[in-house]
């Protein structure tokens, strides 16, 4: 897969939150957001909003960090997280208008730089624009180009990161993602994950996942097909699978199933 170029990530942070933050300032706070069912939309406008003022924070204070880190109270008007949201939004930009993409910062993920983040918040703004849309019930396109990346993000990231405290054993099985409107395919391999986290004492034993490879040059047991919006959408389960046709090994489509059906906020 080709990344998008970082200025595009910029951009489509600055557009969604923007498509966001206008949506739900029209938008009773107590609206449920279907795709996330615990959340009402005021809680939706605090999550995004906290989300974009840690990373700033993280930003700002690089290489530290969150070990000090502390959010403000929740705001209990609309007016007060829209606010809020402003804030987060601005300090987030900011950070990321002035940063090198290669500069070091602290990331929950393997890869400790400030372009990880910004791929990483492109995709989060994306996914709760969708959150407020469906919860206002304005549902836009997503952007082709940035939900194909994200299909990529979301299996490689989302779905296929991996601690380092566990191991990854891979099976002989691999579902082939195509993205029919952009003409790219994401491979991913499935297999085993194993390991005691280290913080909570959680011992996982022969898990199901997946990890994104290389074409590996062999036939695909499951090949899914569907535009880069559809797919996007229906990974993150913001989305039906009505646009998506599925061929293949059904045995590997239900262990790929496993792996990506539950919910992500």
């Amino acid at each position: 897969m080709t990344r998008l170029p970082d200025a595009e990530y910029l951009r489509h942070i600055a557009q969604d939150s923007a498509r966001f933050r206008a949506v739900l300032a029209d938008c009773d706070p107590g609206t449920p957001v279907p795709s996330c069912p615990d959340w009402a939309a005021r809680d939706l406008l605090w999550h995004l909003g906290e989300v974009q003022h840690f990373w700033g924070t993280m930003l700002r204070q690089r290489p530290v960090g969150p070990e000090d880190y502390s959010h403000a109270p929740v705001p209990e008007t609309l007016a007060g997280l829209l606010d809020y949201f402003d804030e987060g939004a601005r300090l987030l930009l900011d950070q990321l208008t002035s940063v090198d993409p290669a500069e070091e910062t602290w990331t929950w993920s393997q890869d400790h730089t400030a372009g990880f983040i910004l791929r990483r918040q492109a995709h989060e703004a994306l996914i709760h624009r969708l959150d407020a849309e469906l919860t206002a019930g304005a549902v836009t396109p997503l952007d082709p180009a940035l939900a194909a990346d994200g299909v990529d993000e979301a299996l490689d990231v989302m779905f296929g990161g991996k601690p380092p405290w566990g191991t990854f054993t891979p099976l002989p099985q691999h579902v082939r993602v195509d993205i029919a409107d952009r003409g790219e395919s994401v491979w991913v391999q499935l297999g085993r994950f194993t390991g005691t986290d280290p913080e909570s004492g959680t011992h996982h034993e022969d898990i199901d996942d997946l990890g994104v490879v290389p074409d590996p040059g062999t036939p695909a047991d499951v090949v899914l097909t569907g535009p880069a919006g559809a797919l996007d959408a229906w990974l993150w389960r913001r989305g039906e699978d009505t646009e998506i046709s599925v061929a293949g090994d059904a045995e590997v489509y239900d262990r790929f199933r496993s792996c990506v059906n539950h919910p992500i906020n």
